[in-house]
């Protein structure tokens, strides 16, 4: 009879080893194996079983038949499915999820503690409220805290009449009262004087996964939010909520619930100091939409970045700003990490700069001064560290300017991490402006890929970056020269090398002529 035992998973990265190690092999952490028992299953041999009596079959044929399909099905069998998406209210959030929500989705949104992901689902669940039955399953907080937030950030005004009314008291049993709701009666208590969006908002304070599933199957839900899957646990598991056998678990048996009755969740997940989803892997593997809270949480804009989707296109950008309401959305943010362009100063360059299929316009500063250590120091904000390593050896190396004993700083306004190559160009040129202290012209835009050699290569999306800068109120564009043909209005410089780039926009911008 086959025995259980025992296997090491790391609570960072889900890695599974046979043995333990204080230093986990596959991410390197510390103090992150624990123990799990595994135990003893059947159905390698079942498996087995079933496949030496397919062999033993076939050979008892003694003939060869034509092959046929026992369960699969061909492209033309499989019905269509006319895919009808719900709009959650906000239109930042439908463009990060690819148009609206997909009934019938999981959605994991990972952030920062305090950086505004239960603020946001909050809203959301009350905005879809008006037309579809809601249910949160808040696993970290209590009804009231849930309700005091709703009523700040919701229906401030909603709540206070709700209390002289009477409608603030609970119904005694949920169930009940959405059996009485679907009825066309009135609930429980206080349910006759309840708004309508507020009768069909549900709250579930509850950690124990079997209690919410039980609940997601009776009330059945068009839209519903766990916050958060670190705080559920299942019964029958040994360890404790959070770790990576509770996190799959209870991951899976809601992914289960939600495909067969076409329920919408929207899972909060924590995230580790390095700023990935805390649990496995497996847990991005399993939902639809893997989406990031991003933003410093003294800064007031909030990026909402999609860097999983299976509805639609990844690495879209929704940009919302906290107010003393919760969160708004911003139109045009462009605007955002755009700097004041009147008052124009030596070392700035202007990018566009593509999110998915969004070009947004960025103000990058650069600063570049002498040096008081031994080595020089390199910084950046929202821009890669190695990419800047890369840029200045090619300034140094291509064009001559010696930056080996130079400190050098460089930022994207507003903090927006810009990591595609098409900002290479407008790093070089900041840096160059910075260090020959120079005024770039603010009506002008770069965009282009700077090679190791000093070559300004091309870039994809050119035309849609460039529509975005002549909205914007752009003149003059300077782009590599092989996508020099472009119908957007602006005034075209082809380049071909860092070089001539910089001649360019250092001329014609600067203060002096060189």
């Amino acid at each position: 009879m086959a025995k259980s035992r025992s296997q090491y998973v790391c609570n960072e990265c889900g890695a599974e080893s046979p043995q333990y190690f204080g230093k986990c092999p596959f991410c390197s952490s510390w103090n992150s194996m624990v123990e799990q028992v595994v135990p003893a299953s059947a159905s390698s041999s079942r498996v087995g079983a079933i496949a030496a009596k397919t062999s033993t079959k076939s050979r008892r044929s003694g003939e060869s038949t034509a092959p046929q399909a026992i369960v699969s099905l061909t492209l033309p069998q499989i019905s269509d499915y006319p895919q009808s998406r719900l709009s959650s209210g906000y239109t930042e959030l439908d463009r990060v999820l690819g148009g609206g929500i997909v009934p019938g989705s999981l959605v994991l949104i990972g952030g920062d503690p305090g950086i505004g992901k239960s603020t946001l689902l909050l809203q959301v669940t009350n905005r879809l409220s008006a037309q579809y039955r809601m249910l949160y399953v808040c696993a970290e907080e209590s009804g009231q805290q849930v309700k005091l937030r709703w009523q700040r950030l919701c229906g401030a005004e909603k709540g206070k009449e709700g209390d002289v009314n009477g409608s603030s008291r609970q119904p005694p049993n949920i169930r009940q009262a959405v059996a009485e709701d679907a009825d066309g009666r009135n609930g429980a208590t206080g349910a006759a004087v309840i708004a309508p969006s507020e009768s069909n908002l549900y709250l579930l304070p509850e950690t124990d996964l079997e209690t919410v599933l039980l609940e997601l199957e009776s009330l059945r839900p068009q839209v519903a939010i766990i916050d958060s899957i670190q705080a559920l646990y299942f019964a029958t598991l040994n360890s404790a909520p959070g770790s990576v056998s509770q996190v799959r678990e209870c991951t899976s048996a809601l992914m289960q619930l939600a495909k067969r009755e076409h329920i919408t969740l929207f899972i909060v997940g924590h995230v580790t100091k390095e700023g990935a989803i805390a649990g496995p892997k497996v847990l991005e593997h399993l939902v639809d939409t893997v989406l990031y809270f991003e933003g410093d949480r003294f800064a007031s804009h909030r990026l909402l970045r999609s860097v999983k989707n299976r509805f639609g296109a990844t690495h879209e950008l929704g940009v919302f700003e906290m107010v003393d309401r919760g969160l708004e959305e911003v139109t045009n943010p462009s605007e955002l990490f755009l700097g004041n362009r009147d008052e124009a100063s030596s070392g700035t360059a202007t990018i566009v700069a593509c999110e998915g299929t969004r070009p947004l316009v960025v103000e990058l500063q650069a600063l570049v001064s002498p040096t008081s250590y031994a080595s020089p120091r390199r910084s950046t904000t929202g821009i890669e560290y190695n990419r800047l390593l890369q840029i200045l050896a090619v300034l140094e190396k291509r064009v001559g300017i010696p930056l080996s004993k130079l400190d050098a700083y460089v930022a994207s306004s507003g903090g927006l991490s810009v990591g595609e190559p098409a900002a290479d160009l407008g790093v070089a040129i900041a840096v160059a402006a910075s260090f020959r202290d120079r005024i770039v012209d603010p009506g002008t835009v770069l965009i282009g890929e700077v090679g190791l050699g000093g070559q300004v290569r091309p870039v994809s999306q050119m035309e849609l970056r460039l529509k975005e800068a002549a909205k914007l109120g752009f003149k003059r564009a300077i782009v590599p020269h092989t996508q020099a043909n472009s119908d957007s209005g602006l005034e075209i410089i082809p380049v071909a090398r860092v070089v001539d780039a910089i001649g360019v926009a250092l001329v014609k911008g600067g203060n002096e002529e060189e």
